[in-house]
This record gives structure tokens, sequence and C-alpha cells, in this order.
């Protein structure tokens, strides 16, 4: 190949680049809401992992004030906690 032929190519490869570099733009601008909300999930429970007693505080709080309601919330943690077990089990087979 000739330099000539070298640099079109190269030229190409670089607007080709460029165009692939907008659509990766476009398409992380249309995430950007789903990932600003996990980061500020993932902050909350950064903050509650530094501050333990609050959480327990309110459980503490709830049990005292509603300890139907407690009970219950209590009864499908279980529930959810056995069904993510078992499914967890199904699926690494």
């Amino acid at each position: 190949m000739n330099p000539l032929d070298l640099a079109l190519k190269k030229q190409r490869l670089q607007l080709r680049s460029d165009g692939l570099r907008g659509r990766w733009r476009a398409h992380l601008d249309e995430l950007r809401p789903a990932l600003v909300a996990g980061d500020r999930v993932h902050a909350g429970v950064q903050w509650l992992r530094r501050h333990p007693a609050l959480p327990v505080a309110a459980g503490v709080a709830l049990a005292v004030a509603r300890p139907r309601l407690l009970w219950r919330w209590a009864q499908r943690g279980i529930v959810l906690w056995q069904v993510w077990r078992r499914g967890k089990h199904l699926l690494s087979r």
C-alpha cells in the first residue's frame, strides 16, 4: 500500500470511530436516569451501613407501635428469603 492509501484508510477508520463514539454516547444518555438511580440506591445502602443504629431504632419503634404490622412484614421477608435461596440453588444447577 502506498502512503496515500494508508492515509485514506486511516481517515475512514477515524470517521467510523467518531460515528461509533456518537452512537455509544446516545445510548449512554438513554441509560443515564437508570445509572443515576442505581448510584443513589448504592449511596443509600452505604449510608445505612455507616449508621446502623437508625434502622434498628426504626424497627424497635415499629415493633412497639405496630407489632402485627412488623410480624406480617417479617413473615413476608422470611418467605422471600427462602424463595431466593431455593431459586439461587436451582439456578446454579
